[in-house]
């Protein structure tokens, strides 16, 4: 064969890679409202970016007749490319193709992505738009499976991992998502669950759908799987470009800086009245939030789940820092469950990446409820406080009302060694709230008041103030600064330029022992 003939046959096998499934599956993939798995790549990465490996990869599998259905790219287009200029690397997997089932082959070639990433330090992005294993292939398809989610593992804390689901993702698929950083489902389109509705109902009797089972809004709202819910593939793919306009490309790296266009000295006066006077009426911490970082662009992660904590990214005099915040607007900020493994997670994610973290705290303790401490409270609330204790990252904690109680420990405490700890003139820390210190210490003065009522708000004023104040919490050292509202960003801006090369050590071990 001579070099025209070999040359026409690289080009037809190149055109054939590039057609799926065939015109038809792709015409009926398209009329469900989803671009194929190259359009995907194609809006993600910078024009003429996308470098593919494995174009010409084909399943080996003899069972069933497979051997005379064989389709170059095994159901999965893989490679590397830019997004604004950054190497990140990519797998997409190709509904239309084998249904984008898992097969050896198409495993491995989302392992060679895999390994090449962690290698060159560069992020890995997976579009995830599949049925799931290949039960043509039996045993070899389960080996795929351990492959690639080994090499995730291996990739945690290493390269950051955005998992994309733009389709179905069932059974042990779901496990790439589940071990990636961050995780965006397009609404109505994308699914996720181990065990499909069928089965559900042959083994329990229980008829449930796709949506209600595995929908984006399920695994936003309930089972906080999900961090971003879209609204189709394109916005997926924007808010998935914006999530990695903050982060390194790998732990070892910077996070990317952005000139900021907003003055670092800049006071807000509006920030001395926000906090009611009232210390039992609500008010949104995104507010104060979005007051004090560049350009008031706070970017949230799960925002439909565990609305108590809010947690995302922003900038601060152009850099990256990680929010951690209670939310008093949502069952007044406190500690539970879901808020505590939320904000856990975000924590680990930040120090793993050394991104500084901003902690803002607002917690009258934990959630009183049966239903939580049967459900885990101390195992889940430990959490958080394990991450926190485990970062060495920088740490700073702002205290803006309430820190009470063994909440006030977890949220980023000076003694579970944040770096800087400050507070508004507003804020109380005590063991217990006023209101219930009151009932414990002066139960028989209040017994035996002639108006009770006036007696109680004399006595809870009183102690608020010699025990509950900020400035007895400033006079131990536990406070290093009590800052009027207005001095905020200047003053997070200034320790977080001190903070810049901090290094922190810990005792030497394989790992400890999380309370997961």
């Amino acid at each position: 064969m001579g070099v025209e003939e070999r040359n026409k046959e690289l080009k037809e096998l190149k055109k054939r890679s590039k057609i799926g499934g065939g015109p038809e599956r792709v015409e009926k993939h398209r009329k469900q409202g989803k671009l194929t798995a190259r359009e995907r790549i194609d809006a993600l990465l910078d024009p003429g970016s996308f470098v593919e490996f494995d174009a010409f990869v084909t399943h080996q599998s003899c069972s069933f007749g497979m051997d005379k259905n064989k389709l170059p790219g095994d159901g999965v287009v893989t490679g590397h490319g830019t997004i604004d200029g950054r190497q990140v690397f990519i797998f997409a997997q190709d509904f239309t193709v084998f249904a984008g089932s898992v097969g050896k082959m198409h495993a491995m070639k989302i392992c060679k992505v895999y390994d090449m990433a962690v290698k060159t330090g560069s992020p890995v992005i997976g579009i995830y738009d599949t049925g799931g294993a290949r039960i043509q292939e039996g045993a070899e398809s389960l080996q795929g499976f351990g492959e690639m989610f080994f090499r995730c593992s291996l990739a945690s804390g290493v390269v950051p991992q955005l998992a994309l689901v733009m389709g179905p993702c069932a059974g042990g698929m779901t496990y790439g998502p589940g071990l990636a950083d961050f995780v965006f489902m397009v609404d109505k389109k994308a699914h996720m669950f181990m065990v499909g509705p069928d089965v559900i109902k042959a083994v329990q009797n229980e008829t449930v759908s796709f949506e209600e089972l595995g929908g984006a809004t399920t695994h936003a709202h309930r089972s906080g799987t999900a961090h971003f819910v879209c609204e189709d593939d394109l916005d997926c793919i924007k808010r998935a470009k914006k999530l990695l306009s903050y982060l390194p490309s790998n732990n070892l790296d910077p996070c990317p800086m952005q000139k900021s266009k907003d003055d670092p000295e800049r006071r807000d006066e509006s920030l001395e009245s926000i906090i009611p006077e009232d210390p039992q009426k609500p008010y949104e911490m995104i507010d104060v939030i979005k007051k004090i970082v560049d350009t008031g662009d706070y970017f949230e992660v799960q925002d439909s789940f565990a609305k108590n904590m809010t947690v995302g990214f922003a900038r601060m005099d152009g850099s990256t820092v990680g929010i951690v915040a209670n939310d008093p607007s949502a069952f007044a900020g406190t500690l539970d469950n879901h808020a505590s493994i939320k904000a856990a997670r975000f924590v680990r994610f930040c120090d793993a990446f050394n991104i500084p973290i901003i902690s803002l705290v607002d917690v009258p303790g934990y959630l009183p409820s049966k239903e939580q401490e049967y459900e885990g409270l101390i195992r889940n609330s430990t959490k958080l406080l394990y991450a926190y204790c485990e970062a060495t990252c920088p740490k700073i904690t702002l205290v803006t009302r309430k820190a009470i109680g063994g909440a006030y420990c977890v949220m980023a405490s000076k003694h579970i060694r944040t770096d800087i700890n400050l507070a508004w003139p507003s804020a109380e820390i005590a063991v217990v709230g006023p209101e219930g210190a009151i009932n414990i210490v002066y139960k028989q003065e209040l017994i035996m008041a002639d108006d009770p009522q006036v007696k109680r708000d004399e006595l809870i004023s009183e102690y608020r103030k010699a025990y509950a104040s900020a400035f007895v919490a400033a006079e131990r050292g536990y406070i290093d600064d009590i800052i009027e509202p207005k001095e905020t960003r200047p003053r997070l801006i200034t320790a977080l330029h001190m903070l810049e090369r901090k290094r922190e050590a810990r005792p030497a071990r394989k790992h400890g022992n999380m309370p997961l």
